[in-house]
């Protein structure tokens, strides 16, 4: 139900979308004086969040709240990759592994299964389609480990998990962890508070690995977007994640505000 809820909720709530109905709403009203301003003053706010800065300053906070394992890490005793990467559609009907974002997310799976040869490697991600399509995905991502050099027999697959929420909980289900187990969580890095949080609370000694970031982390945030629909994708990223941090925190499904390192 909470699947469902969050998807719906999203669909009406992402602040691009709110502003382009809110300009057709002053639109459809444009004889009036009121509709005329609800029409300009939405467009005026989608201009300023597409090309100000406003996105990527909103999201750094979160890519900057863990830092990148150390590089003399002791060898972990597995590593959970997040899925969400792999479109399943165009892999369908293409017949080769597609990916949307976060392409980075099954390279370093690749890279630490090399670095660390004796550590599990589990995919976690199933189809979040709110029709209940099955996904292909954690398959796909199989493959694709495989035919870069991963052991088959090291990559264990969590295929029923629509969120995060049920990335954590599927996952601690599926292999046990203990608490002298450390665990590497693979996700994007604007993520990974949300995820550390709910992997803590499944039971994960877990430490993070961010990667696919979309900010330079410095004084090129600051800079002015010459793509509008970069500028307000980034911007809907942003608050959909600190709408699920405010989310996940007030029904108890992490214990922080703000999961940090």
């Amino acid at each position: 139900m909470f699947f469902v809820a969050s998807k719906a909720l999203w669909f009406f709530a992402a602040p691009s979308a709110l502003l382009i109905l809110g300009a057709l709403a002053g639109a459809a009203f444009s004889a009036r004086r009121g509709g005329q301003l609800l029409a300009l003053g939405c467009l005026a706010v989608l201009l300023v969040i597409g090309v100000a800065p406003a996105g990527a300053l909103l999201i750094a906070p979160l890519e900057n709240r863990f830092p990148e394992p150390p590089a003399n890490l002791p060898p972990p005793y597995g590593v959970v990759v997040l899925g969400g990467a792999i479109n399943d559609d165009i892999s369908r009907a293409r017949g080769q592994t597609t990916f949307d974002e976060g392409a980075e997310r099954l390279t370093e799976a690749a890279v630490l299964a090399r670095r660390f040869p004796s550590a599990r490697i589990v995919y976690s991600g199933g189809s979040n389609s709110l029709l209940g399509r099955p996904s292909s995905e954690a398959e796909d991502a199989r493959r694709l480990l495989v035919a870069m050099g991963v052991d088959s027999q090291r990559i264990t697959l969590e295929t029923r998990s629509r969120n995060t929420d049920e990335n954590a909980r599927f996952t601690a289900a599926l292999v046990h962890p203990e608490s002298d187990q450390t665990w590497l969580v693979v996700t994007s890095a604007y993520h990974m508070p949300r995820a550390m949080g709910l992997f803590r609370k499944a039971g994960f000694a877990a430490i993070a690995d961010p990667v696919d970031y979309r900010t330079e982390g410095g004084r090129g945030d600051r800079r002015v977007n010459v793509s509008l629909p970069r500028g307000l994708a980034l911007f809907d990223l942003a608050a959909h994640e600190w709408i699920g941090l405010l989310a996940y925190r007030l029904s108890g499904r992490i214990d922080a505000w703000f999961p940090g390192p």
